[in-house]
């Protein structure tokens, strides 16, 4: 069975469920700010016409997320990306959250929630980080994941590994 890219997942803290196109204004409220980027490789996401084309993207793939608080307002996104039924692996990538959620239980809680969704599909999830950008990297160690080396990203763009492995005896569905 392929996995559902874009499911419904709730936890005590946030949700996330598939991205629309209506949310594009309240998205681009928490994306607008220039230190979400300040390590990611493209910097000046936060400029209208730029976020523009990445939230096009992020509609045309597929697999992208809107991430919302406890109370339902965004507070920013996650996409699914690079299924490989074949490879049983699955890519957790774009993730940005509102500055108001860095350094609590926020992203830990999401990556959770997101994980325990593909890990019912895939034995594998990897996470590309670019090089410079040290608090995603920090981030994903905080949950678990490990470096494994090096690997293009979706674009070309050397990105640093990172992946998680299945736990024992988790269910597996597909």
């Amino acid at each position: 069975m392929p996995i559902d890219l874009q499911p419904v997942l709730l936890g005590d803290l946030l949700g996330v469920r598939p991205l629309r196109s209506t949310d594009f204004d309240a998205l681009y409220q928490v994306a607008r700010d220039p230190l979400l980027w300040d390590q990611h490789p493209v910097r000046d996401r936060y400029r209208y016409e730029v976020f523009t084309r990445f939230f096009a993207e992020s509609l045309a793939s597929g697999g992208a997320l809107a991430v919302t608080s406890a109370a339902g307002d965004i507070i920013g996104s996650s996409r699914f990306h690079g299924y490989d039924q074949r490879r049983s692996e699955v890519e957790i990538g774009w993730t940005f959250l509102a500055r108001s959620y860095w350094g609590g239980q926020a992203n830990g809680q999401l990556k959770s929630l997101m994980l325990g969704h593909a890990f019912r599909f895939v034995e594998r999830v990897v996470f590309l980080v670019g090089p410079d950008n040290r608090r995603s990297q920090r981030a994903l160690e905080k949950v678990g994941a490990v470096r494994v080396g090096s690997r293009p990203d979706a674009v070309g763009h050397d990105s640093v590994l990172f992946e998680m492995r299945r736990p024992e005896g988790f269910t597996r569905t597909g």
